[in-house]
């Protein structure tokens, strides 16, 4: 299926762009995050992630559906 990943933050700049477009046979955000994870080798460990499917905050373990928006929100530290 294919799905849309928005990146934020320290994981925009580590995947060295704003959002793209995947090919994933992953059925759930935590699996999802673990395709990316290898190709793009993330700093931040998921449990320190939080997780928006279709605008929504979801749990990891929620499923996917072709075209649904992914984005996985680091941590912010803010003044």
């Amino acid at each position: 299926m294919k799905v849309k990943v928005i990146y934020f933050a320290a994981m925009r700049e580590q995947a060295k762009m704003n959002e793209e477009w995947v090919e994933t046979t992953a059925v759930n955000a935590d699996e999802l995050f673990d395709q990316l994870n290898e190709t793009h080798g993330f700093s931040l460990d998921k449990s320190h992630l939080k997780v928006a499917i279709n605008e929504d905050y979801s749990e990891f373990q929620t499923e996917l559906k072709e075209m649904d928006t992914i984005v996985f929100i680091p941590p912010v530290a803010g003044g």
